[in-house]
């Protein structure tokens, strides 16, 4: 009995840290909106992977609200990239 609640335990812990490790991921992108033109440098953090393929897709429907075009996911990155980042993406910064 002590072994199945610790198998269970073990694997509730595992589950638990699978989503949290996806919160730590970041994406910076570039946007535009057309008449008149405008573009943008944005950092976003993901949820739904931390992959360029699984980003683009997040990216462009977050932005899309706002009427934004996505033009291009820079890179993909964890927390320990996003000093600096702030003062380029202005109030673009996390804001999607």
């Amino acid at each position: 009995m002590k072994q199945k609640l610790l198998i269970m335990a073990l694997v509730a812990g595992a589950a638990l840290a699978s989503p949290a490790a996806a919160v730590d991921c970041f994406a910076d992108y570039k946007a535009k909106k057309d008449n008149p033109l405008k573009l943008h440098y944005g950092v976003v953090q993901l949820y739904n992977g931390c992959s360029k393929a699984s980003a683009k897709s997040e990216v462009a429907g977050r932005i899309a609200r706002d009427g934004w075009t996505l033009l291009n996911v820079l890179s993909v990155f964890d927390a320990s990239k996003l000093a600096g980042k702030d003062a380029n993406a202005g109030q673009f910064y996390l804001r999607y």
